[in-house]
Parts: C-alpha cells; sequence; structure tokens
C-alpha cells in the first residue's frame, strides 16, 4: 500500500522503500528532497507512521541508556597501544 500526503495513491514511495529509509530520515541524513518525500509518505500512510514512531522511540531509548558513556580508561589505553603497534603490510599478487 503506498499513499501521497493527501491520502491518495502515490506511485513514487512504497512502504517497502521508505521503511528501509526510516533510519535516514531519523538520523537526518537524506537531502531535503527525500526528507519531504519520505515525510509526505508518512504523514499520509498509518503503517509508515506506526513503524517510523517505534524507531523514533527506539532511538530515543538507545540514546537515554547509552548517551554519554565512554569505555574505561584501562580498556582505551589497552586499544590506543595496539593501534599504534599495528602495522599494515602489502603483498602484491
Amino acid at each position: 500500500m503506498t499513499y501521497s500526503s493527501d491520502g491518495n495513491p502515490d506511485l513514487e514511495l512504497d512502504c517497502s522503500a521508505v521503511m528501509a529509509d526510516i533510519w535516514l530520515l531519523l538520523d537526518n541524513e537524506c537531502d531535503s528532497a527525500a526528507k519531504e518525500r519520505l515525510k509526505a509518505h508518512i504523514d499520509g500512510c498509518s503503517q509508515c507512521l506506526s513503524h517510523y514512531g517505534i524507531e523514533q522511540q527506539i532511538k530515543s531509548l538507545v540514546n537515554r541508556k547509552c548517551g554519554g558513556e565512554r569505555a574505561p580508561e584501562g580498556l582505551r589505553e589497552r586499544l590506543t597501544i595496539s593501534i599504534r603497534h599495528t602495522e599494515v603490510r602489502f603483498r602484491p599478487e
């Protein structure tokens, strides 16, 4: 099922395409034209609006529970040392 913002069938976007791109919209990683098309579809499609709302809540929950946490200092030091000692070798075939 696909709908435009006025509730009429929309041939540009189908629900599977919108659901695949919801994270781009949530993370502000799409251009303004794509953002407008996605929002127009979501506003006119209750199924996609519901999915968008759920994904928005998940993103908010993850940010609340995991935001701002830093790795323990010992782990950070071990990783830094490991990165500094990493060698990259190229073997032509």
